[in-house]
């Protein structure tokens, strides 16, 4: 056995004494009194169930190829009886590899399955107008792709420009696995076209940017609302009467990070404010986990949620149909598709990348 599956096995062993020692803290009088500790302990409960289930499953395989083995070397056991030990340690051994690799592969990504829910902001970035259009399209790409997944998509807030493009735009996705796949996607893009608005047929760069923050629960952080200064005003940009004439727009401003969010989409003030707090809730938990990470051996870094608005993550060329993503060196020749939202085989690829760079860091 590989250094990496004992220290995988050594992990798992872990997890099922934390599984046990949460069976019995859910049954103690104290906590089911405790509301907030009772969430807490049921949600790491159901986070590790499936992977303590696993494992209880490889070891009783285990145990049934050494008593088979055991079988095999019994020189009174008749030839009918080895046979049937022999097939059942083909069969044990064949479900424990794959049970073991399964569970591998689950513990590398474990922090990241269980985030059902995001918060993207996409910026236009240089080029101005057609800037504003790519990101528009990056929109379009990841809301065709959330459907194609069955995932919910929440228009938060956006800011048009002239032309139908989005100067900035926000918006939720919550689904099973969410942050597994679109934890990816964080950091500048850019755009190789001829832009609507070019008369010459020049081509001519762009980009935007891409922010993609994991959307906690409540439980997950907790705010002291004093720490949180809030501002009520008017809300500027087209949408009606009722929009810019009513104290309707939100701004949050958290004093010890200094933190701020708006939000001015919707009429009502309360939703406004709703919307702000989720929002300044998630860059709160994102602002945490980086210096989390930061903290970590720099050679357990992942690519996932480390996306930097900074950092050039893919070029989306429209002569050439291809999409290249830097930090793979990876070109796929389906722009199109992919803008249509047939993003599965990037996000495979880049996941695939990112657990084998975890697997060599274990």
């Amino acid at each position: 056995m590989s250094e990496i599956q004992n220290t995988v096995l050594a992990k798992l062993e872990q997890i099922e004494t934390r599984y046990r020692q949460i069976e019995e803290q859910v049954s103690d009088p104290a906590v089911v009194k405790d509301p907030t500790r009772l969430v807490a302990l049921s949600k790491e409960q159901g986070r590790l169930r499936s992977m303590v289930t696993k494992y209880r499953e490889y070891r009783k395989a285990a145990t049934g190829v050494e008593e088979a083995s055991q079988m095999l070397q019994d020189q009174t056991a008749d030839l009918d009886l080895k046979e049937m030990a022999r097939e059942e340690i083909e069969q044990l051994t064949a479900r424990k590899e794959q049970l073991l690799e399964e569970m591998q592969n689950t513990l590398v990504m474990a922090d990241d399955l269980h985030i059902d829910a995001v918060i993207m902001e996409i910026r236009a970035g240089t080029g101005g107008e057609e800037a504003a259009l790519f990101a528009r399209d990056l929109y379009g790409m990841y809301t065709r792709y959330a459907e194609s997944r069955r995932w919910k998509v929440e228009q938060l807030d956006f800011s048009p420009s002239e032309m139908g493009g989005f100067r900035e735009v926000i918006f939720g996705v919550k689904g099973e696995g969410v942050w597994a796949e679109l934890g990816y996607e964080g950091g500048g893009h850019r755009v190789q076209r001829v832009p609507e608005t070019e008369s010459q047929g020049r081509i001519h760069t762009s980009a935007a940017t891409v922010a993609v923050l994991a959307e906690p629960e409540e439980v997950d952080v907790q705010i002291d609302p004093d720490d949180v200064i809030e501002h009520v005003c008017r809300s500027s940009g087209p949408g009606g009467q009722n929009v810019n004439k009513v104290s309707s727009a939100i701004k949050l401003e958290h004093i010890p990070t200094g933190i701020t969010v708006s939000m001015q989409e919707e009429k009502s003030q309360h939703k406004n404010r709703a919307k702000a707090w989720r929002l300044l809730r998630s860059r709160l938990y994102d602002l945490y986990e980086s210096q989390r990470r930061a903290e970590r051996d720099s050679q357990r870094k992942t690519m996932i949620g480390s996306g930097d608005r900074s950092s050039k993550i893919r070029t989306y060329n429209f002569p050439q149909n291809r999409v290249t993503d830097h930090r793979i060196n990876l070109s796929l020749y389906s722009l199109d598709r992919i803008l249509a939202g047939d993003m599965g085989e990037l996000i495979a690829a880049i996941r695939d990348y990112d657990l084998q760079q975890r697997l060599k860091n274990l």
